[in-house]
């Protein structure tokens, strides 16, 4: 078993950067593949950035592609995602998720674990 918490959210104006961490026990994390997603009130969840288990592999959305930074500490059991240039539209609680596979799923229903996710309001 694998328990992710994620961590870093908040409130931040148009323009501004936020840091989210997602902090792995249970389990080391290396050999797994791990996503970031978010759901917005009213909507589906959707894929933000996966990064494969090495870090060698990176995968994002388009709507975040050169503001979202999607990386991995292993040594740390942590994954990290920094987000540039926030928009209002990025608001949403954000989820982290493990894999344990060499490859980089994008779909949600790919991964095994989940956090309970953490709140990012980004105000215009």
């Amino acid at each position: 078993q694998v328990q992710l918490v994620e961590s870093g959210g908040g409130l931040v104006q148009e323009g501004g950067s936020l840091r989210l961490s997602c902090a792995a026990s249970g389990r080391t994390i290396r050999s797994y593949a791990m996503g970031w997603f978010r759901q917005a009130p009213g909507k589906e969840r959707e894929f933000v950035a996966a990064i494969k288990w090495s870090g060698s592999l990176t995968a994002s959305a388009d709507s975040v592609k050169g503001r979202f930074t999607i990386s991995r500490d292993n040594a740390k059991n942590t994954v990290y995602l920094q987000m540039n240039s926030l928009k209002p539209e990025d608001t949403a609680v954000y989820y982290c998720a493990a894999k344990d596979s060499v490859t980089v799923p994008t779909p949600a229903a790919a991964y095994d674990y989940w956090g309970p996710g953490t709140q990012v309001t980004v105000s215009s």
